[in-house]
């Protein structure tokens, strides 16, 4: 059951930062679209705009039409956490239970794309972007499981983030963070934001042509587990409230949703649609802006 919240709860949270900017539609409100999950993630959105969204500890992937409401996509995902579509619609995804990055196909077929980093399992891949020349970046992280074997313990030396390219060969490009989790890229495939969420920390890398990251450039001081971004080439960042930074790292908006975001895409077949995973919940905005893919 789809619910209105009140705008004027909407409207008080939110905190414009030394500009009028109006990225929020007239009139919005955040709208809960689903709730009784036990903890949202990893929100995708199809070419069609309909969003792909994880209930991890349920292992389960859902579905999101604005024109139907919310539907079990899969049950039975090995844990799907951070997802993503790739150019040939194959739904990328960070699968933790064997710690390896998967693809679905519209079947609902799975293919391991990797694992096992120089002989060893993977930390527990957590949130992963395809750049436009389908290679792909992911986050590696270490969240202990309760649904691992005993005995199950941390095998890689630091908590990185990869990049697989299109002819299968894997790097290790990020090696100095505390704990990776959320990232996105820009459109043009030229710049990569990724989070350090234990460091509350965004920085931000040029992405060279053979896929290597340079010029680490600090960002924003924030974590975060989940991020978007949108036309405009702002950055939407995940951490109690969601925050939205500029290109050039200035914070123009924060706005606080009933619980606390752990994610976020844009989705609708006009990508004008801010989509939060919530805890429990997913909740929805009708922005100016759109996302971008």
């Amino acid at each position: 059951m789809k619910t209105l919240l009140s705008t004027i709860l909407l409207t008080m949270t939110f905190s414009i930062h030394g500009q009028q900017i109006n990225l929020i539609a007239e009139d919005a409100v955040i709208e809960k679209l689903g709730t009784g999950y036990s903890f949202t993630e990893g929100p995708a959105v199809a070419p069609d705009g309909k969003v792909y969204f994880t209930d991890q500890p349920n292992d389960r992937i859902y579905v999101w039409d604005e024109n139907e409401d919310i539907s079990l996509w899969l049950e039975g995902t090995e844990r799907s956490n951070g997802m993503y579509f790739n150019n040939d619609n194959q739904l990328i995804a960070c699968a933790d239970l064997h710690n390896r990055l998967v693809a679905f196909n519209k079947e609902k077929s799975m293919e391991v794309l990797f694992e096992d980093y120089e002989g060893k399992h993977l930390n527990g891949p957590n949130d992963v972007w395809v750049a436009p020349d389908g290679g792909m970046y992911f986050t590696d992280p270490y969240y202990h499981r309760n649904y691992w074997k005993e005995g199950h313990t941390e095998k890689q030396d630091s908590r990185g983030v990869y990049y697989l390219s299109t002819d299968g060969s894997v790097s290790r490009v990020v090696d100095d963070y505390i704990q990776p989790n959320g990232l996105i890229g820009t459109p043009d495939g030229k710049y990569l934001y990724i989070a350090d969420i234990n460091d509350r920390k965004i920085w931000k890398y040029d992405i060279g042509a053979d896929g290597m990251l340079s010029n680490k450039t600090f960002f924003a001081p924030e974590g975060s587990d989940g991020m978007t971004i949108d036309d405009k080439g702002n950055i939407y960042l995940t951490m109690g409230k969601l925050w939205i930074y500029s290109p050039e790292g200035k914070l123009i908006q924060e706005i606080e949703f009933p619980e606390s975001p752990s994610n976020v895409c844009f989705g609708g077949k006009e990508r004008d649609t801010l989509f939060v995973t919530a805890r429990t919940s997913v909740y929805s905005l009708k922005m100016n802006v759109k996302g971008v893919q």
